[in-house]
């Protein structure tokens, strides 16, 4: 079995899980996540491999994190991930890519991500539930923190905090790599 194998079937059990759990059904989910039935029907059936904006909204509306939804065991109190367990969610040809470090359900859903940005490439991101909050710390590079429609310098170096919920996207204007390290946190369902 391949990793994106793994991943699939993960996701597909994890999801028929969490939503039995919730008690929602497919149409209940799919409304409160802003995902067609049918796609949810294919994810919990393993017969899809749906982009990380899909995973993203499924895990918003199920209120938990990317990496309760792709984990493929369930681990001990303490959980060591080594650098060829975490997650590659978003690539470009240029060499831009995110990837998810760790994370956790305490309370809410809490990730750990590490992204590497290429010179002119970007990312958006659709808003995330009410309360989400995400810390940037770019290491190296200037990142150009897109939030609300507002633009902010970010140079290596510093950090930035911002709340999630609105429109928000990442993107390297300068000439070198940007790199950077992000915590996103989201607040427990109601």
């Amino acid at each position: 079995m391949t990793d994106l194998d793994q991943l699939t079937q993960a996701l597909a059990r994890n999801l028929r899980h969490l939503r039995a759990e919730r008690g929602f059904t497919l149409d209940a989910l799919a409304a409160r996540a802003g995902v067609s039935r049918g796609m949810l029907i294919q994810i919990e059936q393993a017969r899809t491999n749906p982009s990380v904006g899909t995973v993203v909204k499924i895990g918003d509306a199920l209120g938990v994190s990317i990496t309760s939804l792709l984990d493929h065991e369930q681990g001990p109190q303490v959980r060591l991930v080594p650098p060829e367990q975490a997650i590659r969610l978003w690539s470009t040809e240029s060499g831009s890519h995110s990837t998810l470090l760790a994370g956790t359900e305490a309370p809410g859903p809490l990730e750990l991500w590490h992204w590497r940005l290429m010179p002119g490439d970007a990312s958006l991101s659709d808003p995330h539930p009410a309360g989400t909050t995400e810390l940037v710390h770019v290491a190296t590079g200037t990142l150009t923190l897109q939030v609300d429609g507002s633009d902010h310098t970010v140079p290596a170096g510093t950090s930035a905090c911002f709340s999630s919920h609105v429109p928000h996207g990442y993107r390297n204007d300068g000439t070198e790599p940007v790199e950077m390290t992000m915590a996103v946190s989201v607040p427990e369902p109601r």
